[in-house]
């Protein structure tokens, strides 16, 4: 076939594509914003976010889209963006607000929804975002893996498969600093152990104490120190399906770890027996560690008074040494909305904010409906309660960008059942904005997808290691702590 043949071929081709794409026309206007799914109505994104591909509810035969002066057209429900057209938008839209329009076609008759924005703003998210993905009952798992995505694109890749641990457990991958030169993830099982990474070097620590291995865990101003909680973890069944399963620590005490010299650092403040204490993380500047605690119980039925308080004590890096006077930053009887139990505290890096989960009581907010974030502003002491970001379901494991101006959390609003990837920008005023879904390529990927994603984490750069490198390393010796 000569070149002449082949453009008149691609260009009737092209022409009969474009042909069988309807147009609007005696279009009726609706006052309603136009049921698209994930939700991305009137939301704050970032200049360098994917693009926010989404479908329209329902039977729709066509739809039109124009976002500023990008227009796209397609059969069907579904809207799709190009990637090189969607990052020039965001680069001529950095700083303002789009519009966007949404018309389509059903049963005969074309609808131009009530116009939204997105307002792009310069404040960069942390390109990358790691996850566990899992079963969303929680109390089994099956073929569980830990991803990497790619927030820029739709790059995605596991770099922890239960192909290369014996399908163990694996606990969610944290980076220190959102920085992928060390991070740590916790294999269960038997030859398990924490996974730590140093530039790409793997290690296998025992790092564990009578109570048992580590679980919730956190890296120092110098990243030479971990925080870490050893939880007796119970799993229990509710009667009543809302809340489906329970789980609470029978034991729970907070350690550091010297990852130089391999030795565990305790307290008798952080391992009280008669206490529980759990989620421990340090300040930015490591001068503190903040962790959670709650009076212990000591039967299932009890679970309900099982309150956790705020608290944070001094840590000297230096020395490597804990204080000797703990204080209580959010009191348990204290709290707001009559949600009196903390957990899962998480300091921007800037240093000035707190984000904590608030539920009625327990340790497993991911299964409790009321599950809310809340923002602790650490100059004032205040309290936002983030109406606009909370829902009616579990809102929970967030984690903050570099720049302390978004954070990720897990949300079930949904269906209340699986978890997906949230994002939230917190402007320099400390007002929180709309938070939106993950994007993805596929507009219908989180209807068929059947896992939840855990404890969303941001870094700035791709992590240095992969699924072999775990592979190899879960083959060597523990490195033991004294």
């Amino acid at each position: 076939m000569t070149e002449k043949k082949i453009y008149i071929w691609l260009m009737t081709v092209l022409f009969g594509l474009l042909s069988c794409t309807p147009h609007p026309e005696n279009v009726r206007d609706s006052q309603e914003l136009p049921p698209i799914y994930p939700d991305y109505t009137n939301v704050t994104i970032p200049v360098n976010i994917a693009p926010l591909n989404f479908l329209l509810r329902g039977d729709y035969e066509a739809i039109e889209v124009k976002a500023g002066d990008m227009v796209i057209a397609s059969k069907g429900n579904e809207a799709v963006f190009d990637m090189d057209e969607w990052k020039t938008l965001m680069e001529k839209s950095a700083g303002k607000k789009i519009e966007v329009t949404v018309t389509a076609l059903k049963d005969g008759l074309w609808t131009r929804f009530k116009p939204f924005t997105w307002e792009v703003v310069t404040d960069r998210i942390d390109p990358w975002l790691t996850y566990r993905l899992i079963e969303p009952d929680y109390e089994v798992f099956h073929h569980l893996e830990i991803h990497e995505r790619c927030v820029e694109n739709f790059e995605e890749r596991a770099i922890s498969s239960f192909r290369q641990v014996g399908n163990r457990c694996m606990n969610c991958h944290i980076h220190s600093k959102q920085h992928p030169d060390l991070s740590m993830m916790y294999v269960r099982g038997k030859e398990g152990g924490a996974v730590l990474n140093e530039n790409g070097h793997l290690r296998k620590l025992d790092i564990q104490s009578p109570t048992g291995p580590s679980v919730y865990f956190d890296f120092s101003n110098t990243g030479r120190y971990a925080v870490f909680s050893t939880n007796e973890i119970i799993p229990a069944f509710h009667a009543k399906p809302e809340k489906r399963l329970e789980v609470f620590d029978s034991k729970s005490d907070v350690y550091v770890a010297d990852l130089k010299e391999n030795r565990i650092i305790s307290s008798p403040l952080l391992a009280d027996s008669t206490w529980f204490e759990t989620f421990p993380t340090f300040s930015p500047n490591g001068k503190y560690i903040y962790y959670c605690t709650a009076k212990a119980i000591t039967e299932a039925k009890e679970i309900t008074s099982l309150q956790y308080s705020l608290c944070r004590i001094p840590f000297d890096e230096t020395t490597g040494t804990i204080g000797e006077k703990a204080d209580t930053m959010v009191s348990a009887y204290r709290q707001l909305d009559g949600k009196v139990s903390v957990c899962h505290p998480k300091i921007s890096p800037d240093g000035r904010r707190l984000l904590y989960t608030v539920a009625d009581y327990g340790t497993f907010p991911i299964w409790h409906r009321e599950a809310d974030l809340r923002m602790l502003d650490l100059r004032t002491m205040e309290i936002d309660t983030l109406g606009i970001v909370n829902s009616e379901m579990s809102d929970t494991y967030h984690s903050w960008s570099s720049n302390s101006r978004w954070f990720a959390f897990a949300s079930k609003r949904d269906d209340g059942l699986y978890g997906k990837p949230y994002f939230c920008y917190v402007d320099k005023n400390g007002k929180a904005r709309k938070p939106f879904c993950l994007p993805q390529e596929s507009p219908t990927f989180y209807d068929n997808f059947l896992k939840s994603f855990n404890v969303p984490d941001l870094g700035q750069k791709r992590v240095n290691f992969n699924v072999d490198d775990v592979e190899r390393v879960m083959k060597t010796p523990l490195e033991p702590f004294k």
